[in-house]
């Protein structure tokens, strides 16, 4: 190592080190290494990198900084697997890319590293870097660990079940598809007294997923790890990126940070689904509103599909543009089941008219319409609690828990009649 990380009388302690073709060429990066670490970090070359993770020494290390330009594209599987060898044994990866082409700095970020600084580097962007990753690990540590069975049994097996999948989506923001999601989870968890069904519910929206805040959950740096590696995942590695809600749901999060939705691939995707249903009797989805590639693989895996719309313009205009394209696609749009939320009330026939006009010229049925829940929907949901805790009386709670219960006297009957 360089950077006089090392004295004749008593050795610095490495704490970070530098990987790239040729550090000199980061002239900034040494000089902000400098700043922060003092002569606690050294510099590797890549090929000196890949020796020197494989010995003990490098268990002391607290991240490493890979930095890149466009002449390291050709060299990407091998940085790739640099990275991955790195996260392996817990160092953490800031990559430093300069005009690097965004399909390979997507790879890069794909295969794992933990943050992202641009070169040249801005002011401080090192720094905040670094604090970002001592607040992640920090947080990662004060969290609970999970235990390795869902069912805080280590006898009893796993991966022997066909769950079924319910998958929600808005044709616009702020239709109430998350606070439907989660609450519908949470009924079909508690729907029997004792011994009820087991149910998994997943936060898709990978950039603005809001489970984690209806449910208090925190979001944790595990899920972000999983998604950057779906291909190696195995059932336990999936149940480590849940969390329990009051020991009778599951949750996986979205990540702490915002990432890409294309951050996954449809197999990706397909896989995470393929464990969720072997290891529980429900999954329930909780969509992006933005359609993505692997929104086919979610469509074509689930059961039924609830799209919630409202009785207004936007939501009748992104309605018919979904059904356009569903069937211009031969896409199973027989899966969707339309939910109108704040639908009208009983005695009013002037808003049922509209409703009714608006399933027509839209040439869809409304199988499912939602009350207003009103101010308690908003409270419960700041309070990071389902309705069933906070309000169990609520018009929109008791439509939920009516529909969970359905749902499942249907898989019941199903599964017995196989």
């Amino acid at each position: 190592m360089s950077s006089n990380a090392a004295s004749e009388t008593e050795p610095a302690a490495i704490t970070a080190c530098t990987v790239a073709r040729d550090v000199q060429h980061f002239d900034l990066l040494i000089e902000d290494m400098e700043n922060e670490l003092g002569e606690n970090w050294g510099d590797l070359t890549f090929e000196d990198a890949e020796v020197f993770l494989s010995q003990p020494e490098a268990n002391q290390l607290e991240f490493i900084a890979i930095a890149v330009d466009e002449q390291d594209e050709p060299n990407l599987p091998a940085i790739g697997q640099l990275t991955k060898t790195a996260r392996s044994k817990g160092i953490r990866v800031i990559l430093i890319a300069e005009e690097v082409s965004p399909v390979a700095l997507n790879q890069l970020l794909r295969l794992g590293a933990d943050d992202f600084v641009p070169y040249p580097l801005p002011d401080g962007a090192l720094g905040q870097a670094i604090e970002r990753l001592r607040a992640a690990i920090a947080a990662e540590e004060a969290a609970p660990k999970m235990p390795l069975t869902l069912d805080n049994d280590p006898e009893k097996p796993v991966g022997d079940r066909d769950g079924v999948v319910f998958a929600v989506q808005g044709v616009a923001g702020g239709v109430g598809a998350s606070t439907f999601a989660v609450n519908l989870a949470w009924e079909l968890a508690t729907v029997l007294k004792k011994d009820g069904p087991k149910v998994c519910l997943l936060d898709f929206d990978f950039q603005y997923g809001s489970a984690s805040t209806y449910l208090d959950l925190p979001r944790r740096e595990v899920v972000h790890d999983m998604l950057s590696d779906v291909a190696g995942m195995d059932t336990d590695v999936f149940q480590q990126a849940l969390l329990p809600f009051n020991d009778q749901l599951f949750v996986l999060t979205s990540p702490s940070d915002i990432m890409p939705l294309d951050y996954v691939s449809p197999d990706d995707i397909h896989k995470i689904l393929t464990i969720a249903r072997a290891n529980f009797d429900f999954v329930v989805i909780d969509m992006p509103t933005t359609l993505v590639q692997w929104t086919e693989t979610v469509l074509t895996d689930a059961t039924l599909y609830f799209t919630l719309i409202e009785l207004d313009m936007r939501a009748a205009q992104n309605t018919l543009r979904l059904t356009r394209m569903l069937k211009s696609e031969d896409l199973p749009f027989e899966k969707l089941r339309f939910a109108l939320n704040r639908a009208p009330k009983f005695s009013d026939f002037s808003g049922k008219a509209r409703a009714k006009r608006m399933a027509e010229s839209l040439d869809i049925d409304i199988e499912l319409m939602l009350p207003d829940g009103g101010e308690q929907v908003v409270q419960t949901g700041d309070h990071g609690l389902p309705l069933a805790e906070n309000a169990k009386k609520n018009p929109l709670r008791k439509e939920i828990q009516r529909l969970a219960g359905s749902l499942y006297s249907l898989s019941v009957e199903e599964e017995t009649g196989r």
